[in-house]
């Protein structure tokens, strides 16, 4: 079964019990707080915002529309929107008008659902690594300790798993 037919019955499942959405949360919940962490770059923040996206997400989930786009994508687009009103909300609340941060663009919110892809598919080493080091945003001491690995070698982990990632992505744009 490929990836996209799995999403399309894990949404058309969660679409007919909501109690199903929590395999759809699991999936996509370090995707989604990454790239929420990313742009407001203070974890509670990230962690509160997250939760938002995904209850607007499990509100709004009768009304998605499979259009052979990876759900991950539909969720940015929300987690977009989410980041965006924070920032416009936090800017009144200091008496100044906030710069939204630029919207991506439908291409944008492809190529990042595409690279959440092919992160997943990395070695289970080279996965650890990036996770612990962009999700979780922890230091490459910190990350060395954890696996129990020298800092020299958790380095030579992400600069393979970066230029994996890069390979597979011009290749696919290629």
């Amino acid at each position: 079964m490929t990836q996209s037919t799995d999403d399309r019955l894990r949404i058309e499942a969660a679409q007919r019990d909501a109690a199903r959405f929590g395999e759809l949360y699991e999936e996509n919940f370090d995707r989604v707080y990454a790239y929420v962490a990313r742009r407001v770059g203070d974890r509670h923040q990230a962690e509160d915002l997250t939760a938002d996206v995904f209850r607007e997400a499990l509100a709004g989930i009768g009304r998605f529309e499979w259009r052979g786009v990876p759900f991950a994508a539909w969720l940015l687009g929300i987690a977009s929107r989410t980041v965006a009103d924070h920032f416009k909300r936090s800017g009144r609340e200091a008496g100044n008008p906030a710069e939204a941060p630029e919207q991506p663009g439908h291409g944008d919110i492809e190529r990042r659902a595409m690279l959440f892809q092919l992160v997943e598919r990395l070695p289970e080493a080279q996965f650890r690594v990036i996770h612990l080091r962009f999700v979780e945003q922890k230091s490459i001491r910190e990350i060395a300790q954890e696996l129990g690995r020298s800092e020299g070698a958790v380095k030579q982990l992400q600069l393979r798993a970066i230029e994996n990632l890069r390979a597979q992505m011009e290749g696919a744009h290629a």
